[in-house]
């Protein structure tokens, strides 16, 4: 591909200096005519490509541009060593690329400032993985990976709702990681834009044909536009419990709180010891009860009461499996002792 060899011919320049065009054509395995073009398009690029005549003469980059990666600040160095592969994109299979460029990067960096890198890693450490998210199947993720980069169309067959399988012919436009959650975005054969979990392709078949993109397409766009529509199109369960203060912070911090005042009153002040009216927002009963479960004492489920009755049958079915076993045990501790 020409974008590859674009990037190698940039390399050599940059690691070995002024090379002549016949050298340049017998490293890239190409014309000196194709050479001649490359640099071109480098130059109209904006890239500060020299060319000096004579023995030692040649094509070169332009020495301050070969630097400025050196004149990186400690600040800028100490963020880029922070990175390490996040789950997603070590399913994509390029764990070990990043790995070598940041090595690249290290080698390249005067002695002062190599250093930065092992300090850095022995400080901060980044885990994208959940802890109780199930990582879903992701065996055609190479597949739609290497189709979304090459722009050519996939035969796919895709499973719906109770066991259907539907089969598409689709156009990859991209690929966005939603947590650990790998999502397609793609155009059918009649254009219209799409988005599936990449856990619903049962099977992909990667085809030669290529497809245009439609022209414009904004992927972060078009992803964040997308969530909109969805949050808005959900039904969500509205809840009303009073919550103290503690248990105030934990449903704000978790996203589910929309309003919160004191009883009888239009504002809730931080410091105000005295439970608080908070208006709850849950995708569905299970998730609402799950996540009030956790919070125990410290909330009151007002409305709606089927919500409220489902709390207390879930307590007292908790109360008689603990109380029966630890009256149990209470028996046997003092025959355990004699």
């Amino acid at each position: 591909m020409r974008a590859d060899r674009l990037l190698l011919l940039l390399s050599l320049l940059q690691a070995r200096g002024p090379l002549t065009t016949e050298r340049l054509a017998d490293e890239l395995e190409v014309s000196r005519r194709t050479v001649l073009r490359d640099l071109y398009a480098l130059r109209v690029a904006g890239f500060p490509i020299r060319t000096t005549r004579g023995p030692a003469g040649g094509c070169s980059l332009d020495e301050e541009f070969r630097n400025r990666l050196l004149h990186l600040s400690h600040a800028e160095i100490s963020a880029l060593f922070m990175m390490n592969v996040p789950a997603p994109l070590a399913d994509l299979g390029v764990t070990r690329h990043l790995q070598d460029a940041l090595l690249k990067l290290s080698a390249s960096l005067p002695a002062a400032k190599s250093a930065i890198e092992e300090r850095v890693r022995q400080r901060v450490h980044l885990d994208s993985a959940p802890w109780s998210e199930s990582p879903e199947p992701t065996q055609h993720l190479e597949v739609v990976h290497q189709a979304v980069l090459e722009d050519r169309w996939v035969r796919a067959t895709l499973e719906r709702a109770f066991g259907i399988q539907s089969e598409r012919r689709m156009a990859p436009h991209g690929l966005v990681a939603k947590a650990t959650t790998w999502y397609l975005v793609w155009a059918g054969e009649d254009g219209h834009i799409r988005v599936d979990r990449v856990s619903r392709i049962l099977q992909a078949d990667l085809e030669e044909a290529t497809f245009a993109r439609r022209p414009g397409f904004d992927l972060a766009e078009f992803w964040n536009e997308w969530c909109r529509r969805r949050r808005e199109s959900d039904p969500r369960l509205c809840v009303v419990v009073l919550a103290s203060p503690l248990a105030l912070e934990r449903l704000r911090a978790s996203g589910a709180c929309e309003e919160a005042s004191p009883p009888g009153e239009s504002g809730a002040a931080a410091s105000d010891p005295r439970p608080h009216r908070v208006c709850l927002s849950f995708s569905s009963i299970d998730e609402a009860r799950a996540h009030l479960l956790a919070l125990g004492g410290s909330v009151e489920v007002l409305e709606p009461l089927a919500l409220r009755l489902s709390l207390a049958d879930f307590a007292e079915q908790a109360c008689r499996v603990y109380s029966g076993e630890t009256a149990a045990r209470a028996d046997e501790e003092p025959r355990l002792r004699a």
